[in-house]
C-alpha cells in the first residue's frame, strides 16, 4: 500500500498536538498554583495524572487503529479532547484539575495510532526510521513547555489553555479531509491477538525497556519545570526553556535511534542507551550544580530518545501480525513509566529532604535493563544459529566432544528415519553400518583431531535397517582457548544411481581405513 506524501507529516503533526495538549498542565502548573492552592502532593498528582489514562488507553487505541484506521482515531480523539481542555480553563479547585487532567490522557493515547498505522505503508527496512519520524511528535511537550509560559505571562493561563481548543478543531478537520480512508484494516478479535503474544517474553521485556526510556522522558518533562524553580531558584521562563531543551533533544534523537535500529543490530544500540541512563542517574544522584545537573539531564534525554526510536524498530519486527495490541501494551507501559517517578520523587523528598535516592534508583533499574538487553542479544544469536541448522537442506548432527548427539535437524530425520527424541543423547556410533573396520574409524578421529576437519564417504544404517552411502563432513568447534567443545557433522545421501555410488561399491574400498577418502 503506497502512502500519500501528506500522511506521515499529518500523523506526525497530529501527535505534536496530542503531546502539547497532554502536557498542558505540567507546562502551566507554576502559574496555576498561584490561583489554586495546591499542596506538594496535590501538585505532583495534578501533573502526573494525565499520564494514567494516556497510558492505559494506548492498548485499546492500538487495537482500534488496526480496526478503524488512523484517520477516524485522530479525528474522534481531538473532538473529545475539546471537553476536558475547556473544563480545565474554567477550573477553580483541585478536584476540577484532577477531573480535567484525567481525560487529557486521551491526548497521550494518540501515540499508539501512528506507530500502529504507519508501518503498514513502508517496507520493514524503514520501520525504525518511519516510527522515529512519527515519534518527533514528542516535541509537542517541548512546544507547550516553551510557549505556554510565554503566552500565560501575556494572556493568563486560562486563556492560554483555550488557545488549544482552536488547534484541536483545526486538526480534527485536517484528519477528516486528508487522512487515508482506504487504510488496511484488521478484523482479528482483541483477545485472539493478545493470546498470540502474551506468552512471548520479548513482549514483556520490550515493555520494561520502554517503561524506562519513555518513562524517563515523560517523568523529566513533567518533573523538571517545578523542580528547577524550587531547587535552583531560577525563573519560570528559564525553567521552561531548560525543560524544552531536554524534550527537544530527546525528541530529535528518536528518529536517529530508529535509523540506527534499521542499520545496526537494535540490541547493540540499546546496550549504549542503558549504559548512558545508568551514568546519567548516578550523576544526578549527587545533587550537582545546575551546570552538571543540566549535563546529566541532557545525557538522559539523549539516551531516552535514542532508546525510544530503537525499540519501535523491534515491535513490528517481532509482532507484525499483532502490531496494534503490541504497540498499545508497550507504549502503555512507557506512559506509566512517566506516572510513578514524579510521585516517588516527591515521596522520597518528603522523607529524606532530597531526591538522590530516586535518581540512584533510575541508575540501578537502567543497569538491570542493560543486563536484560545482553540476555536478549545472546538469545537472538542462539536462535539464529538454531534456525540456520533447522533450515539447512543437508542433514546435520551436533555432538559434544565425547561424541554424544545433542542436536539434529529435520533433514537428518528425513534421511535416517531417526527423530530428535530417538537420536539426541545417543553416541553417533549407533548409526554404524558394520561395513567399516576399527582402523577406519581410528584414522578418521586421528585426522579429525589433527586437522579439526574430516570429509569422506561413509556407509551408515537407517532406522529401518537399510544401509546407505553418505558423503560426510565433520568439523570441530573450538572454544576461546582452542579446546574442542563440539563436533558438527554435515552429510547428504549418495543416490544408488550416481556414479560416485557405483565407484565406491565396485572399488571394494568401503571396508578400507581411509582409501578413497578425501581428508581436509
Amino acid at each position: 500500500m503506497k502512502p500519500s506524501k501528506a500522511l506521515l507529516p499529518l500523523q506526525t503533526l497530529s501527535l505534536v498536538l496530542g503531546f502539547a495538549v497532554w502536557g498542558v498542565l505540567s507546562s502551566l502548573i507554576v502559574f496555576i498554583k498561584e490561583g489554586i492552592i495546591l499542596t506538594p502532593g496535590q501538585l505532583s498528582l495534578v501533573t502526573a495524572l494525565p499520564v494514567v489514562l494516556g497510558s492505559v488507553l494506548r492498548i485499546p487505541f492500538g487495537y482500534w487503529t488496526n480496526k478503524y484506521g488512523a484517520r477516524l482515531m485522530f479525528m474522534i480523539s481531538f473532538i473529545i479532547l475539546l471537553i476536558p481542555v475547556f473544563y480545565i480553563s474554567k477550573a477553580t479547585t483541585f478536584n476540577h484539575l484532577i477531573t480535567g487532567g484525567l481525560f487529557l490522557g486521551i491526548a497521550g493515547a494518540t501515540f499508539s495510532v501512528g506507530v500502529t498505522s504507519l508501518p503498514k505503508y513502508y517496507p520493514r527496512s524503514k520501520h525504525g526510521f518511519v516510527n522515529g519520524i512519527y515519534g518527533l511528535g514528542n516535541i509537542g511537550s517541548a512546544i507547550s513547555t516553551f510557549f505556554a509560559p510565554l503566552l500565560a505571562t501575556q494572556f493568563g493561563w486560562r486563556t492560554t489553555v483555550q488557545f488549544y481548543l482552536i488547534l484541536l478543531i483545526i486538526f480534527a478537520i485536517a484528519n477528516f479531509f486528508i487522512g487515508d480512508r482506504q487504510e488496511n484494516k484488521s478484523t482479528i478479535p482483541l483477545m485472539e491477538q493478545f493470546k498470540g503474544i502474551y506468552r512471548n517474553e520479548k513482549l514483556w521485556l520490550l515493555c520494561f525497556f520502554y517503561f524506562i526510556t519513555f518513562g524517563s522522558f515523560v517523568a523529566f518533562t513533567v518533573f523538571l519545570p517545578n523542580y528547577l524553580v524550587q531547587q535552583f531558584d531560577i525563573s519560570k521562563i528559564d525553567a521552561g526553556l531548560r525543560t524544552a531543551g531536554f524534550v527537544a533533544l530527546a525528541t530529535l534523537m528518536r528518529p536517529i535511534g530508529g535509523w540506527l535500529g534499521d542499520k545496526f543490530n537494535p540490541f547493540k544500540i540499546l546496550v549504549f542507551v542503558f549504559i548512558g541512563l545508568t551514568i546519567g542517574g548516578i550523576l544526578l544522584a549527587f545533587s550537582p550544580s545546575i551546570m552538571l545537573y543540566s549535563v546529566g539531564c541532557l545525557l538522559i534525554g539523549f539516551c531516552a530518545g535514542t532508546g525510544n526510536g530503537t525499540l519501535f524498530k523491534l515491535v513490528p519486527l517481532y509482532f507484525s501480525k499483532q502490531a496494534g495490541i503490541a504497540n498499545g501494551l508497550i507504549s502503555a507501559l512507557g506512559g506509566l513509566g512517566g506516572f510513578f517517578p514524579p510521585l516517588l520523587l516527591s515521596l522520597l523528598f518528603a522523607i529524606t529532604g532530597h531526591y538522590a535516592i530516586g535518581f540512584m534508583a533510575l541508575a540501578m533499574v537502567a543497569m538491570c535493563s542493560l543486563l536484560l538487553v545482553l540476555y536478549l542479544y545472546w538469545q537472538d544469536r542462539v536462535k539464529l544459529a538454531e534456525q540456520m541448522i533447522q533450515s539447512t537442506s543437508q542433514a546435520i548432527l551436533v555432538t559434544n566432544k565425547k561424541g554424544i548427539i545433542i542436536n539434529i535437524n529435520p533433514a537428518f530425520t528425513a534421511i535416517t528415519g531417526y527423530t530428535a527424541d530417538m537420536a539426541i543423547g545417543q553416541k553417533s556410533g549407533f548409526l554404524k553400518s558394520g561395513r567399516h573396520d576399527k582402523d577406519f574409524y581410528d584414522l578418521m578421529w586421528k585426522q579429525l583431531q589433527e586437522n579439526n576437519a574430516w570429509s569422506g564417504n561413509v556407509w551408515n544404517k537407517k532406522k529401518n535397517g537399510e544401509l546407505y552411502l553418505q558423503f560426510l563432513t565433520i568439523n570441530a568447534v573450538q572454544n576461546d582457548v582452542g579446546e574442542t567443545s563440539y563436533y558438527v557433522g554435515v552429510f547428504s545421501e549418495i543416490e544408488p544411481t550416481s556414479e560416485r555410488f557405483n565407484r565406491e561399491v565396485f572399488s571394494g574400498n568401503d571396508r578400507m581405513h581411509g582409501n578413497g577418502m578425501v581428508v581436509l
